[in-house]
């Protein structure tokens, strides 16, 4: 039974049945491979390569049981600097079986931000995949590291990371023949022989000591504003994040979840791994990074019944020039999250990609991530205009932004979070985790949003990017929802920038669908009468890719920078 708790004010909190799980990763993955243990576990199509859920524990023993012969210990942290592949997801349960905190580091990373990750964490070891595309970890790993040129892998040590005492190379097509590019690197099979001489028994009794509320986690906040920070999170945040998330997909055992988001991200670790892992489904990789048709070609290939992305995903599958000419009738559902979701996107997602059951979700890395979900059941405005309601046993108000306190259902104000899913804090930042965790343990998210009275919340936008244009409060998200409309856009967004007499100015970023050509003011007329004069935007400009995350998010930052560049 459900119960949840309303007041006319700008809160919601829902608890009830099922309960928190309160086991670890590992206890819980081994529950499900006694349940699921001939089922397939993952399937990644670029390696070629199957395995059940029995086939997969052994081979995270085995990655286990060499960690701990290198000596790793709980409580010690590494890093994970690759695409998607089978040791990615090999690393993340060997080091949770262990008690080893996993640091996810962006594959798109070059030599001063992989600096930086590793500092700010201060990993014990490094575990890389050669290359992809134009991305040589190898040789960036050298150049940060010179002592690896002539140290033994075991006696490695280096002055810029003090803390580093391992780096682990493997080659996803042939991990136990990876060949060594330096002395000081330790290649993928020496840890499966190193591990020979450790027990299962050993690492079970590791196991055992491992509380739920122990780090388990450490991923970098995306950088969709800024610098990213490290935030620390636990098994029992993300194992019942995953865990309800697919509650609500209705997952189970049955479900082939495709999988076109990055595992560094939270998207991928914890919505798509453990989500699957945590009821026995079946991981599906259609590429190491996304790329349309080839998600297309292994939705068909493997009858997935799900498949999850940011928008701008579902977009270059659906104008993908051969979508037609693919079968993927075997979807049902999966979760669109990262962005606003346009209404005219939902529909086509759920007409064209027989996606009828898709989610869309909301939340943040700090909150492990996902904080609210709609449901199969609910409309299609209430889809595209709400990001839902809060998973269950989570408290979630809006508060003002200049008092505090909660506000009136329908009112404007900041979304905060309260509940299991925040965060431990960032890693090494006492100072930022007081700003972002008040005392009484609610977690300030930064977005402005609305409540209405069944508990559902709107997105509004961004504290840091609301528009104060002479005095007038401007929300970005209402602007780009309805230059949407418009037929010939295909995607939208909007930013201030500096002004001198008003203050701040609102510009929009305009992606227009292939073949399609337009003029400023021609959208400025197709603005006229339909919203607010002061929110019609000041400047437009025409471009053909947006600067944006790995995992599909727009930077405005960014945006903001290039556009105060070209007009300074």
């Amino acid at each position: 039974m459900w119960v949840t708790i309303m007041t006319t004010n700008s809160y919601f909190h829902r608890g009830g049945e099922p309960p928190l799980l309160g086991a670890t990763i590992p206890e819980h993955f081994a529950a499900i491979v006694e349940r699921h243990g001939e089922r397939e576990a993952v399937v990644c199509l670029a390696q070629q390569r199957r395995l059940t859920y029995r086939a997969l524990s052994t081979e995270v023993d085995a990655v286990a049981r060499g960690l701990l012969a290198l000596g790793f210990t709980k409580g010690e942290r590494i890093g994970i600097w690759a695409t998607n592949n089978i040791e990615w997801l090999l690393v993340q349960l060997a080091t949770a079986r262990i008690g080893v905190v996993l640091v996810n580091i962006n594959p798109a990373y070059r030599p001063r931000e992989l600096a930086y990750a590793l500092t700010k964490s201060q990993v014990q070891g490094l575990a890389l995949m050669p290359r992809f595309r134009g991305s040589d970890y190898v040789a960036m790993v050298r150049e940060l590291i010179p002592e690896i040129d002539h140290s033994a892998p075991a006696a490695l040590r280096s002055q810029a990371f003090p803390e580093l005492r391992r780096v682990i190379l493997y080659e996803p097509q042939q991990p136990l023949t990876t060949q060594r590019p330096a002395p000081g690197f330790t290649v993928w099979r020496e840890v499966i022989e190193a591990g020979a001489g450790v027990s299962v028994a050993q690492v079970q009794a590791v196991s055992a000591t491992l509380d739920r509320d122990d780090a388990i986690n450490i991923q970098y906040t995306s950088g969709t504003t800024g610098f990213p920070k490290a935030v620390l999170l636990t098994h029992h945040n993300i194992l019942n994040n995953a865990w309800f998330s697919a509650q609500a997909m209705h997952f189970s055992a049955q479900d082939r979840l495709a999988v076109s988001v990055p595992f560094y991200h939270c998207f991928g670790m914890v919505l798509a791994n453990l989500l699957c892992l945590s009821v026995g489904a079946c991981i599906v990789l259609p590429c190491e990074h996304f790329d349309a048709q080839q998600v297309l070609q292994g939705i068909q290939a493997e009858r997935c019944t799900a498949v999850h992305g940011v928008p701008t995903m579902f977009i270059a599958m659906l104008e993908h020039p051969q979508f037609g000419d693919y079968d993927i009738a075997s979807l049902r559902t999966g979760i669109m999250a990262g962005a606003p979701c346009p209404p005219s996107l939902m529909q086509r997602v759920m007409a064209d990609m027989h996606c009828r059951e898709i989610l869309i979700g909301y939340g943040q890395t700090e909150a492990s991530p996902i904080t609210h979900l709609t449901t199969r059941e609910d409309s299609l405005q209430r889809r595209t205009q709400t990001v839902g309601h809060n998973l269950p046993h989570q408290e979630v108000k809006i508060t003002d932004l200049a008092t505090g306190a909660t506000v009136p259902l329908g009112a404007t104000g900041e979304v905060c979070f309260r509940g299991y899913h925040v965060m431990l804090g960032y890693y090494g930042d006492m100072a930022a985790t007081a700003k972002a965790i008040d005392a009484s343990h609610w977690l300030h998210s930064g977005d402005l949003g609305t409540m209405d009275a069944e508990g559902y919340v709107s997105i509004t936008g961004r504290l840091k990017e609301m528009i104060i244009r002479g005095g007038e409060n401007i929300y970005p998200r209402e602007i780009e929802d309805f230059l949407f409309t418009h037929p010939k856009v295909a995607a939208v967004a909007v930013f201030g920038v500096p002004d001198a007499f008003y203050g701040e100015e609102v510009v929009a970023w305009i992606q227009l669908h292939e073949g399609e050509s337009a003029t400023e003011q021609e959208l400025r007329d197709y603005c006229q009468g339909n919203i607010a004069h002061f929110k019609i935007p000041r400047h437009m400009q025409f471009v053909t890719v947006f600067p944006m995350t790995v995992t599909g998010k727009v930077q405005k930052f960014r945006m903001r920078e290039l556009y105060l560049e070209q007009h300074a």
